[in-house]
Parts: structure tokens; C-alpha cells; sequence
């Protein structure tokens, strides 16, 4: 439990505001003179008690304590000093006369709905979870230079073991199609354990196409995994902070990747020492047993009242997909194929493309972070369209620039094109119905994947045919050019509504009920 208590001396004419339920943090109740508990809100627990000493000479004493307790597992640390001040702010503003927050208004750092103990809870299990799959999804790309070495591969069996990988989506594919009709939780915590334990198993990999194996497996839970978080996180969070979950998911992700790159240093111990990295993941099997214990079956799901054809959904699975295709055909070669044209074409250390990388990409968390509330309140297609057209053109600049204003322009790039990624991500668990949830996500994944490629082996043909990045990634530049042409004019508008509203074959009902409670 966490406490604040505040003391002012407050004027006559000020008192009575103490004494209204709050409704920003927090939705309060009366159930006293001057105490008050917890209606709504993201927490276990709730109580604040004012009092007023007129004893003394001057304006009244008002004492105000405000004991709380977060709804929010491994995370809540990281809410407790900006929630203090914001306790603490409220009391001295109202003792000054100032007007408190405007009612129903929340801090810019919260999700624009108010999230219940349940909700908060479910988006900081499956952040934590996020984590794991951020770590297990960028494993191989990090380590497979020094495998490589150890077995005396070439750079062309690099590229056919990462392509080899790249197949476990398929895999996936069936993992999240029986998500449907076993349930989102059992999968996710199923996916997350396999894909942990067979990337142990990478560790004893004894040539680089056993690795490649192994990987492939491990990847292929992974990113069932990832597709299932989406989809809780859709299926739990209310109707206006969707986009501001899977944003936080991403950054969560990203936390991950960033984790697997603090333990590279690993690699350089011995001929071996990559394999290190492989065991890690094993780690992630204790958070895992604790966040099973709090994670629940999305009430969506349990709720489902109807088998849904796939085949009627042909249209949105033809549009979504093509997005994530068109879009995967510029970012994929733009951030995978960074580091070859910053050695090769303008000659950097690797210390200095490093340095480039963590500069320039680590601030993208901002335009993630913000772009995802502003999906919510803004809506998706404004804020999608403007993120990855406006981000790739900038980003396309800097393979054109040199010196400083390469770095700007990348580095302004990152954060408008991260703004796009909750948007456009968002549109994937929303526009199918939670019978077919699991098994388009899947099939969208893969064309995700099918883009990828494609922008690699085309970029990488242009490069060799051009001997620059810069023509090639402007040919490029006609797949985000198409995303945004695509959200104008085809996308609904899925901001402030429910899915239910979005996917009239669910129940309106669940939606209504989900909502009264």
C-alpha cells in the first residue's frame, strides 16, 4: 500500500471541493463525511480521508491521506512517483482555488479510457510477457554472425538459415488458428514456454542447419505468441485505448530486443559464448508461471456465440494484408539493410554505426508511445497514414543525406514512422470477429513475412545493380505510398467503437455487457 498525505492551510471558500468525489486518477464514492473509496480505477485498493482543524488561529487546517494499493503486476513501480505527484498536485491546487483536472480527464501518460483492476492488470501481464517474445524474436538476427563463425559458415549461409526461419510463421499459422476454439490464455502460455525451451535446445546446436532448425521452431511459438498478445490485448482493453495497449506492447518488445543486445557482449568470450544468449530464455520461465496465476481467458472468447466462415471475411483479410505487405516492403530492407549501407556507403566503424543505430532508434519509442494514443483519440487512419508515409519519405532523405542532416533525417524518420506502427497494427485483431481472430491474424502475419522477403531480395538486387541504397529504396517507397492510399479510402474507422460495432456477426450483447461491467 502506498500512502500520501498532504496538509494546508485552505480558505473558507475552498473547502467544499475537498469534499467531491474525484473523477481523473480515479473514480470515487462517498461512504462518509470526507471518505471516500474506490469506484473505478486501476487498483486494488482506494481510500482517501479528508479532515478539517479549526482550532488553530487563520484558515482551516485541511489534512488530506490517500492510501492506495496499483492494479498493475511487475510494472507498478513505475506509476508510483508520477501517481504521488499527482495526489499531491490535485491538493495544493485545490487549496489555492484553483480548479481541479477536469472530470473524466486523464494524464496524457494513462490510456484515454479508465481502466478497471481487471484491464489494468491484463495490459501489464501481457507487457511482461511482451518482453519475453521481444527477446526470443531477435535472437537469431543478433547472434547468427558469431555462430557463423564457430562453424565455418558463409555470409550466403546466413542468409539461407534467417530465410529458413522466416518459414516458422507458418507454423504459427496453426498455433493461433487453434487459439479459436481453445482459448487465447492456454496458447499464449503454451507458445511463450515451447518457444523459450526449444531456443535452449539452439545452445546445443552443432552446425549452423541445426540451429537453423531449432530456431525455426522457436520462432514459429514466438510469433504465435506475439499474435496472441495482440489479440488479448484487443479483446480486454476498452474501446478507445486498443491502440494505446498494442503501443505498449511494442515498447515492451522492444525492451526485449534491447535486453538480447545488453547480453551480446556474451558472444565475445568464447568461440561458444553465443550460445549463452540461447539459454537465457530459460529465465523467462518464472515470470511466466507467476503471470499464469493472473492472466485470464479474455471474456470475448469465452463469451463467443457464433462459427464464423473465413470466407466472408475475404475482403478485409485481401485489404490488411496488402497494407502489412506494401508496408513490410520498405521498412524491412530499410532498417535490415541499415548497417550495410552505412558501412559500404558511407564508410562508418562498426562502433560508429552503433552509435547511429542507438541514437537514431531508440527515440522511435516516443512516436510508438504517443502514436498509440493518439490512434485512440485521433483515430487509426489519420494517424497510420501520416506515420508511415511521412516516416518513410524522411527516412528515405536520409539515405540521400550525408554528415549530420543524415542523422536528423533518420532520426526524425524513426519517430513519425514509429507513431504509425499501434495504428496500423491495431487494424489486424479488430476488423475479424473473435471466432476467426486467431486465424487471420495468422494469415496476415505471414504476408507481413511474404513482404519482408520481397523487399529484401528486391532491394538487395537494386543495390548490386546500382551500387547505392538511396534509387533502390525509392522504388521502395511506392509500398507505404500505397498503406496510406489504402487507409484514405478503404480502412474503417475503428477508434471509440466497439468490436462488437466492428464485427456484426459477434454478439452486440457481449459488447454491451463487457461495457456494463
Amino acid at each position: 500500500m502506498t500512502t500520501v498525505t498532504c496538509h494546508s492551510r485552505v480558505a473558507e471558500e475552498h473547502l467544499a471541493r475537498f469534499f467531491e468525489p474525484r473523477d481523473d486518477l480515479v473514480t470515487e464514492k462517498r461512504i462518509g463525511d470526507g471518505t471516500f473509496t474506490l469506484d473505478e480505477g486501476p487498483f486494488h485498493d482506494w481510500h482517501r480521508e479528508v479532515t478539517v482543524d479549526r482550532s488553530g488561529a487563520g484558515d482551516p487546517l485541511v489534512s488530506e491521506t490517500t492510501t492506495f494499493r496499483l492494479a498493475v503486476p511487475f510494472w507498478g513501480w513505475l506509476f508510483l512517483w508520477p501517481l504521488r505527484r499527482r495526489v499531491t498536485r490535485r491538493h495544493r491546487r485545490l487549496a489555492v482555488g484553483s480548479r481541479p483536472p477536469e472530470a473524466g480527464r486523464l494524464p496524457a501518460w494513462l490510456p484515454p479510457d479508465m481502466l478497471d483492476a481487471r484491464a489494468a492488470i491484463v495490459l501489464a501481464t501481457i507487457s511482461s510477457l511482451s518482453v519475453v517474445t521481444g527477446y526470443l524474436g531477435t535472437i537469431i538476427s543478433q547472434t547468427i554472425t558469431y555462430s557463423a563463425r564457430q562453424f565455418g559458415a558463409t555470409t550466403g549461409d546466413q542468409g539461407n538459415v534467417l530465410a529458413a526461419v522466416r518459414v516458422g510463421v507458418l507454423g504459427s499459422l496453426a498455433i493461433v488458428a487453434i487459439a479459436d476454439r481453445r482459448g487465447r490464455r492456454r496458447l499464449l502460455l503454451v507458445s511463450i514456454a515451447a518457444s523459450c525451451v526449444t531456443a535452449a535446445f539452439s545452445a546445443l546446436s552443432w552446425s549452423m542447419w541445426t540451429l537453423a532448425v531449432t530456431q525455426t521452431v522457436s520462432r514459429a511459438f514466438s510469433t504465435a505468441a506475439a499474435i496472441l498478445l495482440a489479440i488479448v490485448a484487443a479483446e480486454e482493453m476498452p474501446r478507445s485505448s486498443r491502440a494505446y495497449a498494442v503501443g505498449v506492447m511494442t515498447l515492451a518488445a522492444g525492451l526485449g530486443a534491447g535486453i538480447c543486445v545488453w547480453f551480446l557482449p556474451l558472444a565475445d568470450t568464447s568461440a561458444g559464448g553465443w550460445r549463452w544468449l540461447y539459454v537465457i530464455p530459460l529465465v523467462g520461465l518464472y515470470p511466466l508461471l507467476r503471470l499464469s496465476r493472473v492472466l485470464p481467458e479474455t471474456r470475448r472468447f469465452i463469451r463467443r456465440t457464433t462459427r464464423v466462415a473465413l470466407t466472408g471475411h475475404g475482403g478485409r483479410l485481401a485489404l490488411v494484408g496488402t497494407a502489412l505487405f506494401a508496408a513490410a516492403l520498405f521498412a524491412t530492407p530499410a532498417s535490415q539493410l541499415q548497417n550495410t549501407f552505412l558501412d559500404h556507403e558511407r564508410d562508418f566503424s562498426a562502433a560508429r554505426i552503433a552509435l547511429f543505430t542507438v541514437l537514431t532508434s531508440t527515440p522511435a519509442a516516443l512516436g510508438v508511445a504517443f502514436g498509440g494514443r493518439l490512434a485512440d483519440t485521433r483515430g487509426r487512419r489519420l494517424v497510420g497514414g501520416v506515420g508511415v508515409l511521412g516516416g518513410s519519405i524522411l527516412v528515405l532523405i536520409g539515405f540521400y543525406s550525408h554528415g549530420w542532416p543524415m542523422w536528423t533525417w533518420t532520426l526524425a524518420g524513426t519517430i513519425l514512422g514509429g507513431a504509425a506502427v499501434p495504428a496500423i497494427a491495431v487494424y489486424g485483431p479488430e476488423l475479424f470477429p473473435t471466432a476467426l481472430r486467431g486465424k487471420a491474424n495468422g494469415i496476415l502475419q505471414v504476408a507481413a513475412v511474404a513482404g519482408s522477403s520481397v523487399g529484401l531480395l528486391t532491394v538487395g538486387a537494386l543495390v548490386d545493380r546500382w551500387g547505392r541504397m538511396g534509387p533502390a529504396m525509392t522504388v521502395m517507397l511506392a509500398g507505404p505510398v500505397l498503406v496510406a492510399v489504402l487507409l484514405g479510402v478503404a480502412y474503417p474507422e475503428t477508434a471509440h467503437r466497439t468490436l462488437e460495432e466492428v464485427n456484426p456477426e459477434d454478439d452486440r450483447g457481449i459488447g454491451a455487457d463487457l461495457a456494463a461491467e
